[in-house]
């Protein structure tokens, strides 16, 4: 019996979706932000250079577009061209009025938190602080620290921030193997001394969602016994390959901001994609449809471009194979979706993630695996008939390749057969 389909909604008919069944946890942090890391943890990756400050720029331009929440600028104090193009980056966000909110990092020594300090005061803005130094036993052992010293360096470095009216972002490195009696002394400190924000690093990729849930849950117990109104920051990376699903446990689990990289992009194998939270947190209807999201395989681009980063064709949303079909029973499905003139559902026959919705759109190659439908449709897409034994050629060359025919390699034998 065919589905009777509510048009108003056709979603409640056409798609059961199980991710909604006993759904666990508690509505994400009304008011949960997203801050983006890709030109400070994203230029850590050994393999990318460095971009020029002008693409920097329009990154940043399309991170405030996609109403990315903030931006970590850099790290100013780790040579001169990063202090001029930190200074450079700010002065262009008080110029264009963005909206986005920027923040730089340094380690909590006073000859890192002093460059922020100078930036802000020549750019004119308050430029957030993320100060770090790690906490866990296997680095306090490797760097001879103990934890009243790393208390100290902590309050200092705080302190100087502080005192020039800038907020703080406390970073305890490897937060996801330290101790719980280190860091209620830690974050203790550090909100004694101003810091407005704690961020729990999962700095090698260690955690486990379960991680993630104990450790925020733990730490918002220790902010609750300080009064405090402190946020919690969520920073992972994917040695695991857990990091986009730890970032949006993160949420669940009660932290209200979330670090990411475009295409996850930083040290050794990177952190959680910003995109895809955002992908995902819209599909999670999570995201209103106020918010434009169709920029963000240009953001995915710019980024690639500048860093000289190379897209795998798998990658979801961006790859070049994202939205590609070549199966022959997939392209009859969208076909026959598209026939009927119904985009939404030719958007979504085959596909989990609907590519309109972020500026992409399905598409039909021919190749070995192909049926008649992958090729009349890619011919009606460009305009041409596929009658006269046109498509009949083409599915028989397709046929005879180990691979997927390029679309010159398509003209050539509609030109041929038209006799051009």
């Amino acid at each position: 019996m065919a589905a009777v389909i509510d048009e108003a909604d056709p979603a409640a008919e056409l798609i059961f979706d199980w991710n909604e069944v006993n759904r666990r946890g508690r509505p994400l942090p009304p008011s949960f932000t997203i801050f983006d890391e890709t030109m400070r943890d994203g230029l850590q990756n050994p393999s990318i250079e460095d971009p020029r400050v002008e693409d920097k720029l329009r990154i940043l331009h399309l991170m405030n577009d996609l109403g990315i929440d903030g931006a970590n600028l850099g790290l100013p104090g780790s040579s001169n061209r990063a202090f001029e193009d930190v200074l450079y980056l700010c002065k262009e966000v008080v110029a264009c009025k963005m909206k986005i909110q920027i923040a730089a990092a340094g380690r909590t020594v006073v000859g890192d938190i002093t460059p922020i300090v100078e930036i802000s005061q020549r750019a004119g803005v308050k430029l957030g602080v993320y100060a770090f130094i790690g906490s866990s036993p296997i680095r306090q052992y490797v760097e001879q620290w103990d934890v009243g010293l790393i208390a100290k360096r902590s309050a200092e470095a705080i302190d100087v921030a502080v005192s020039a009216g800038l907020p703080v972002t406390y970073v305890t490195e490897d937060t996801t193997r330290s101790r719980p009696d280190v860091l209620t002394t830690l974050f203790r400190a550090a909100i004694d001394h101003g810091a407005t924000r704690l961020c729990l690093s999962d700095t090698v990729g260690h955690a486990t969602p379960d991680g993630v849930r104990n450790l925020i849950q733990f730490t918002r117990s220790v902010i609750a016994g300080t009064g405090a109104d402190v946020g919690i920051d969520w920073h992972g990376h994917n040695d695991r390959g857990l990091a986009l699903e730890n970032a949006l446990c993160a949420l669940e689990f009660g932290a209200d901001r979330v670090h990411g990289t475009a295409l996850g992009i930083g040290e050794r194998v990177g952190n959680p994609p910003t995109e895809l939270i955002l992908l995902n947190l819209r599909l999670l209807g999570q995201l209103g449809a106020d918010r434009d999201l169709t920029k963000l395989v240009q953001y995915c681009e710019a980024v690639a471009g500048a860093f000289k980063w190379e897209i795998p064709v798998n990658y979801p949303l961006v790859g070049k194979d994202a939205f590609r079909t070549t199966t022959g029973v997939h392209a009859a499905a969208i076909n026959k979706a598209m026939q009927k003139g119904d985009a939404w559902l030719a958007d979504r026959v085959y596909s989990g993630v609907p590519a309109g919705m972020f500026g992409r759109k399905q598409e039909i190659g021919i190749g070995f695996m192909s049926g008649a439908s992958n090729v009349s449709t890619w011919l009606r897409e460009r305009g041409i008939e596929p009658g006269g034994g046109l498509a009949d050629a083409i599915l028989q060359a397709a046929k005879t390749t180990r691979r997927i025919l390029t679309d010159d390699e398509i003209m050539a034998i509609v030109h041929r057969e038209r006799g051009h």
